[in-house]
């Protein structure tokens, strides 16, 4: 699920769940997320929480690597939210 995600889009943990036909399981998603391992190709990047923040603690090497991508994506993150009107993914 998490690679069909497409560049500039996010989904939020609990919605990768639901997609993914476990709902309720956000954090389990964000556990399996944590544990990929470096260097994966998969766009981790694009999985926020359901408050449309990224959950590494700000300031951090992960929270700053996270919003680089997703503002190269065209991702526009404001007083670190992320307008999920504008670019959360519903699915195909």
């Amino acid at each position: 699920m998490i690679s069909r995600i497409p560049k500039g889009c996010v989904v939020t943990y609990g919605q990768l769940a639901d997609m993914a036909g476990a709902p309720g399981y956000a954090r389990v998603v964000g556990n399996i997320l944590k544990q990929l391992p470096a260097g994966t190709d998969l766009p981790w990047h694009r999985v926020i929480n359901g408050k449309g923040q990224i959950s590494f603690p700000d300031g951090s090497s992960r929270y700053s690597q996270q919003k680089q991508r997703l503002e190269q994506e065209g991702v526009t993150i404001s007083s670190g939210k992320i307008n999920l009107k504008a670019h959360q993914w519903h699915g195909e």
